[in-house]
């Protein structure tokens, strides 16, 4: 029996935890390791695995979404791909908002134009991994499972905030508890084979936010009022469904903060990196590069990773991730600095400066200034002789008129964000 994959990636709400990256653009469309954006990897997992039909709900800030997923996947008409976006929209029989993951793929199904025998995998849009569903979706159809939950070992400390689950025979899931914060419930779902050898500390499974489903099922799951997957279907069909568990035991990171974010991306830039964007076999997908190669002068580089079309002066940088177009001047000094880049080249023949903002910065940073641990965004422009530091600085202080915020330990410099010449922030 032929049966159809449809790739469901879920946009994610409004992003709170990462803001003020999502403050002008939703989560899937923040960028990523110089060059790419969050939703380029599920989108990329999709295409490696063979499936082409990819839906992606989404419903805050899709501007910027909308023009990358345009300019980025354009299939050809033989193959019969696509990536669709799909907004939260108006209809008769609602106006608002989709309230919860499941809730959003309901108010679609219509658009998916699924038989019962096709099946789905949902997504979601803010995570760094590399999967081949295809095996998944093998070892759904050999079990005869009606739903299958990706899950990673993780261990106890890192287990708040996740959904966890146990196993029965052949990985059929006999709980699962949704962000559990009480520690001796956690304890109590850690496997004989997770347990601690003395090296590494007791393991639980943690469900990825990744599923699949008959298509009858999920219709049937979603004919009530349930909104949320992880919260609501998935517990509620452990007792009901054949529900299995396929175990991914290799890297993954939950995008959901501005720390994970940090993070991730400095890890890009270790000599040998968690995550492989090198691989050619499983390549990454992106926009057409058509950029110029980067330009670098006299500068000292150590763990920094530079994107195309950058321009870089004679400055240090340490542990740095310079996105596409980065324009840095002499003399600058940056320490654990993710910089996003711009979306252009700026030419000041371009536009006549009104006398109150003649001394706008050009779009970048300029010379003499030190920046640490932070996270420069696109086209913000950072002047000369600054000094950017979240030391000293209280958790969630602004500065709403320079676009600078504290958070989790980090500076963020917002898009479009302008810090003026001789500005001195932190420690």
């Amino acid at each position: 029996m032929k049966r159809e994959v449809h790739c469901v990636i879920m946009g994610g709400g409004r992003g709170t935890r990462l803001y003020p990256l999502t403050k002008l653009r939703c989560k899937p469309a923040v960028p990523l390791a110089g060059k790419y954006r969050l939703v380029d990897i599920p989108i990329s997992n999709c295409i490696n695995s063979g499936f082409n039909k990819i839906y992606l709900l989404s419903q805050f800030n899709t501007a910027s979404l909308h023009r990358h997923v345009q300019d980025a996947y354009r299939f050809d008409r033989f193959g019969r791909g696509f990536v669709e976006i799909l907004s939260a929209e108006q209809t008769e029989f609602g106006d608002d908002w989709y309230q919860g993951t499941a809730d959003a793929v309901r108010r679609n199904i219509v658009h998916f134009h699924a038989e019962p025998d096709d099946l789905f995998v949902i997504l979601s849009g803010d995570q760094l991994y590399r999967m081949d569903f295809s095996k998944m979706i093998d070892e759904h159809l050999y079990r005869k499972a009606e739903v299958t939950v990706a899950a990673k070992p993780v261990p106890l400390s890192d287990a708040y905030g996740l959904g966890l689950l146990s196993l029965g025979e052949d990985a059929k899931i006999s709980e699962f508890v949704e962000k559990p914060t009480d520690l001796k419930v956690i304890s109590s779902l850690v496997p004989q084979e997770l347990k601690s050898d003395g090296v590494i500390e007791d393991r639980v499974l943690a469900s990825m936010g990744i599923y699949v489903f008959n298509a009858q099922t999920m219709f049937d799951a979603l004919a009530g009022d349930s909104k949320d997957f992880g919260k609501e279907i998935i517990p509620s069909l452990v007792e009901q469904k054949d529900i299995r568990c396929h175990i991914f035991d290799d890297y993954w990171e939950d995008i959901g903060t501005v720390k994970a974010f940090f993070d991730a991306n400095l890890q890009l830039t270790e000599p040998v990196p968690s995550f492989n964007f090198y691989d050619e076999e499983f390549p990454i997908y992106n926009y057409p590069d058509i950029l110029p190669t980067a330009k670098l002068t006299d500068c000292n580089m150590d763990q920094t990773t530079v994107a195309s079309g950058c321009m870089i002066g004679r400055s240090i940088f340490s542990r740095c991730m310079l996105g596409v177009r980065s324009m840095v001047g002499d003399s600058c000094k940056f320490e654990n600095v993710v910089m996003m880049g711009a979306d252009y080249f700026e030419s000041k023949d371009e536009f006549d400066l009104p006398s109150s903002i003649s001394e706008l910065p050009e779009i970048g940073v300029g010379n003499n200034s030190v920046i640490k641990n932070t996270i420069i965004d696109k086209n913000a422009r950072i002047g000369s002789d600054v000094f950017l530091s979240p030391d000293g600085l209280q958790e969630g202080w602004a500065d709403d008129f320079k676009g600078v915020y504290a958070r989790d330990g980090i500076l963020v410099v917002v898009k479009n964000g302008v810090v003026p010449s001789g500005t001195k922030i932190g420690n």
